[in-house]
């Protein structure tokens, strides 16, 4: 056992008395200790990520301790799980947070490794929410996209962060050059720095093709919250028709007002979270999260045993 090893680790949650605050990615809902926390482990895009849409300069632990580890989880850039080996038990645990199985083009695809135990998150705990494969997806909204742009304009409304630059990259690979807002093109920022290839228009970038692609028929997309009033302000700005979108793994379960919607995930639906956790073979089984108690239910009645987790951090040395 070694000393300097921290003996509490926070999952994603503000907890007093942690010694270390994981973070496992920057969305919003995953950054509660941020603020207050003066030893927070996350990884560098990560930090970066949460500076530029938040604000808050993070303060990160000086050096992170042996037998910790942080292995991409597909969500989206810089999103790690958290693997920590305790030598003096000769025992092992895997974080997962937000994760996903199929391969995302702006994120760094899964890395899987065993542990004994395993704490998993729960966001689709229902085994009949099946995701479709994602080169459908994509291949139905670039051409629903192309159709809608022959008489009229596109709006997306998606996550600033994340889904936004998924977006993007989508787009782009089908020869499109969507118009961004203010939040969106500084997140974007952030991609490039780390090698995420972007094309985009806005007119808060210098140098943006942002005026000529308004002329025409365009695609943008933005995270806000008066999106129908911004739909009717841009229609009657272009006199044109305006269509509506979204894109997020929500649209398998509940139908938004607008004229097109695809499941996009950045999530493992139930099916896929059952690859993971035979790929990882734990011991143990704790599921994490808001739906924890249903997800480790539906676990339960297909022979793994599972239960939820009821903290919200790691015991770990």
């Amino acid at each position: 056992m070694h000393e300097e090893k921290a003996r509490i680790i926070s999952l994603d949650a503000k907890l007093k008395g942690s010694d270390i605050d994981f973070v496992s990615h920057a969305h919003s809902d995953h950054i509660a200790a941020v603020k207050s926390s003066e030893s927070m482990l996350c990884s560098t895009q990560t930090a970066e990520l949460i500076s530029t849409a938040y604000g808050i300069a993070p303060k990160l632990i000086g050096s992170k301790p042996g037998g910790i580890g942080l292995y991409d989880s597909g969500h989206m850039l810089g999103s790690k799980q958290l693997y920590i080996e305790n030598d003096g038990e000769g025992s092992s645990i895997i974080y997962s947070g937000d994760f996903q199985m199929m391969n995302s083009v702006t994120a760094a695809p899964i890395r899987i490794r065993n542990a004994d135990c395993l704490i998993i998150d729960s966001t689709y705990p229902d085994p009949r929410i099946r995701f479709d494969a994602r080169e459908e997806v994509e291949t139905a909204l670039t051409r629903w996209v192309a159709r809608a742009l022959k008489s009229g304009i596109v709006l997306f409304k998606a996550y600033a962060m994340g889904k936004a630059q998924e977006l993007i990259k989508i787009l782009n690979n089908a020869g499109i050059t969507p118009v961004v807002n203010k939040k969106i093109s500084a997140i974007n920022k952030i991609y490039v720095k780390n090698r995420i290839g972007l094309d985009y228009a806005s007119a808060y970038d210098e140098g943006s093709d942002y005026e000529s692609i308004l002329n025409g028929n365009f695609v943008g997309i933005v995270d806000s919250r008066n999106f129908g009033n911004l739909v009717e302000a841009v229609g009657y700005a272009h006199r044109k028709r305006v269509y509506t979108s979204t894109a997020t793994g929500f649209a398998k379960s509940f139908r938004f007002n607008v004229d097109a919607q695809f499941c996009l995930s950045d999530h493992a639906d139930f099916r896929q979270s059952v690859e993971y956790i035979e790929a990882v073979s734990p011991k143990k089984i704790y599921t994490y999260g808001p739906n924890r108690e249903l997800f480790a239910a539906n676990l339960s009645a297909i022979g793994y045993k599972a239960e939820p987790y009821r903290k919200k951090a790691i015991d770990a040395f």
